[in-house]
Formats: structure tokens, sequence, C-alpha cells
């Protein structure tokens, strides 16, 4: 079956497309990106074990982008014709009631615009896409894979707020955890790793960051909230934040409107908001060397945050067979997972400084002491793949 995953922006597009069939052959057949949709000047790649190409061209939208791959891939001989591709699998997001990966239908995309407003990054262009692509290719059926559904096994202790409860009821106001796909594919992969793995912590720190308990390969607890701006510090996301701050920020002695202070918590805050440097960790941690007192600030308090859920999650699990680190700063923070690990050794987290500093990102590499008793791993994601399988089992569905 080839099934095409898409990963959306409100600019971006990004895509793998697979030849699958689990448990036979998992191969992709190709990838590709284009960005600054709408904007003018759009860069594009695509990328198969035998070619490549990229280039600069004007993409005004979604709809354009997606019908200018397809004949890219058409040229590059991946495939013979639009038709070829048998489904399109999406990394959804947030889709409130709905959970786990299903057709994309009216309702799915009504229900995920009724959740707009608290994912306002990822829900309109995953809309407009699935509009685009049921309008350019009809008779290829859709499938969304929302990232909360990995999370369903949360007790419900740990998904309400101390609201009141018809809140909760009324309006879907609780704990819902994102970053479902990477959660998953780490809950899966690391006990093929060692299978005497079952209590897992992993770090998924990126520009969107998420902490997650697994145990027996079910999510336990995950650091975000009912949104994903919410928990750890991201890279411009606000992460926890107090709600009756919210109120004093909402009073006209703040000087603010509505609209800005969403634009400012959503897209100016985290690294970025504290740094005043950049959301890029990498040239966060370069300032902070450099002497930019707010520069290491901001790169203390991202460590502090991800080690209060780190903490947290050791009790939730009484202890944990392995610590992951995964996404761009898990995988090549070298740094920052010295930092989260510090101090650890009460809970039989011991990382050994050398493997952790020659670890190459792009591979599955331990890099926990000899006497640590929790396994401390790099271990590269596959969100992709994860959507792919979905994709598969929901159109193979009896």
């Amino acid at each position: 079956m080839l099934i095409l995953v898409a990963n959306l922006g409100s600019t971006s597009f990004k895509y793998k497309l697979y030849d699958l069939v689990p448990g036979d052959h998992e191969t992709v057949l190709a990838e590709g990106a284009a960005d600054r949709l709408g904007l003018g000047q759009s860069n594009w790649s695509i990328k198969t074990d035998n070619a490549s190409n990229k280039g600069v061209v004007d993409l005004a939208d979604h709809a354009v982008a997606i019908d200018f791959h397809f004949k890219e891939l058409i040229n590059l001989g991946v495939i013979d014709s639009i038709d070829a591709v048998d489904a399109i699998g999406f990394k959804a997001v947030h889709g409130g009631p709905i959970s786990g990966a299903v057709k994309v239908d009216q309702n799915v995309i009504d229900t995920m615009q009724d959740f707009a407003d608290v994912a306002p990054a990822h829900n309109p262009p995953y809309i407009a896409a699935m509009k685009a692509f049921a309008k350019q290719l009809p008779s290829i059926p859709q499938v969304a894979a929302f990232e909360t559904a990995f999370h369903q096994s949360i007790p419900m202790s740990r998904q309400v707020y101390g609201i009141p409860y018809e809140w909760t009821e009324k309006l879907g106001i609780r704990r819902y955890g994102f970053h479902g796909a990477s959660h998953r594919f780490i809950a899966t992969r690391v006990p093929e790793i060692d299978s005497n793995i079952s209590k897992v912590i992993n770090c998924h720190l990126g520009g969107s960051c998420s902490i997650c308990a697994i145990q027996d390969g079910k999510s336990m607890a995950n650091s975000f909230g009912m949104t994903a701006q919410s928990g750890t510090f991201h890279a411009s996301r606000v992460g926890d934040f107090d709600a009756f701050a919210l109120l004093k920020l909402l009073t006209p002695e703040s000087g603010l409107d509505l609209q800005t202070i969403w634009n400012k918590l959503g897209k100016e805050s985290g690294l970025l908001g504290i740094s005043g440097v950049s959301s890029d960790m990498r040239e966060v941690e370069e300032a902070a060397k450099a002497g930019n007192a707010k520069a290491k600030l901001a790169v203390d308090a991202f460590v502090e945050s991800c080690r209060h859920y780190v903490g947290s999650y050791l009790a939730v699990l009484n202890g944990a067979d392995a610590l992951v680190f995964t996404g761009g700063i898990g995988q090549n923070g070298k740094a920052i997972r010295k930092a989260i690990c510090a101090n650890l050794d009460f809970a039989g987290i011991k990382l050994d400084d050398a493997k952790n500093e020659s670890a190459n990102g792009n591979c599955e590499t331990a890099i926990h002491a000899a006497d640590s008793t929790t396994q401390i791993w790099v271990v590269p994601t596959n969100e992709e793949l994860i959507v792919a399988r979905q994709t598969f089992d929901v159109l193979n569905e009896a």
C-alpha cells in the first residue's frame, strides 16, 4: 500500500511516501518539503534513494504545493500517476473527543475546527490540506491519526484539572497529551532494543517539547495539558503558566489586547521569550556561553522544567527502566541531556559523559554509565512511520 504521510504547518508542507505492509515491508520511497507557502519564493525539495531535486518557486498555498510535489514525484519516476497513491495519512494534533486514527469525513473536520482555537498553529493548516487533498484526489481516502490517541490510557485522575467538573464535561477542558506518534514509536521501539525495559520516561525535546511516562507500552502521564502550548518549556510557546497570571494580563493596566496576548504566549515565549535571542536552542546556548545572562536563564529554566517532569514521572512509574531522549534537542543537545541527568543518581540514573559527548543523534545510542540501574538512550523518533501504520490499519479493518 502506498501511503503519503503529511506533516503540515501554517506555511509549510512536509511528507514521506511509504510502500508499507506492516510485518512485511515499510519502505520510504520519497520524502519532500516546501516552506514559505503563500509568501513567495518557496523552497522545495524531494529526495529518493536514487535521486534528489530542489529549487525555489512560488507556491500560493497547500493545494498548489501538493499538486507541485505530485508532479515532481511523477517526473522522478517514483509513481506513475497520482492514482498510484492509496491513502493520505495526517499526523493530526487536536480532535477533542475524537481519539485514535479515523477516516477523515466532515464530522472530523468540523470537530477539528471546533478545537482550532486551542490548536491555532496546527488545526487550521491540517483542515486546509484535508480539503485540498479531497478536492484534488477525491477517490483517495484520508486518515487522521490524532496525537492525543496514545494518551487515552492515562488515568482520569491525571487528566482532570481542579476546575468545576461541568467545564470538563461540557467544554472538554482536561489534559489531553500530545506528541502521541513520537511517544508511541518510543514505546514500541525501546522494548525491541531490550525486552527487559517496561517503564520508560521519554523526553521528546525539539521546537515543541513533551515528556511522557510509559509503562508496558502505554502512556501513564504526559506533560502537555489541554493544548500544545502547555507543559515543559518550548522554543517559542509558553509551557505551564498560572491561569490567574493570564487574568492579570487581561486587565486594562497591562495595555495588551487579547490577540497580542495570544501571539506572545504562543509565538514569543519559551526560549525566545526569556532569552530575547532566538527560539533555536543552539543559538541560545551560544549566547549563554558568550555571557548573555537572559540566554543562560532560558537554558537553565528549560532544563528545570524538564527535570520537574522527569522527577514527577519517576514517582508515577515507581522508578524507570529507561530514560530516553528524542527530538531535535533530545537527539543532539549533549549539554542539555547532561544537565537533565545531573544529580539523578538517587534514582539510579547515571550518565556516561564520554558516551554522551560522542553520541550521534541520528543513531540509537546507549549513554548510561556501567553502574546506572536505569538505562539512558538517544533514540531517533519516527512519527511518520507510526502514522503510516495507523493509516494502514484503519483502511484494512475488517
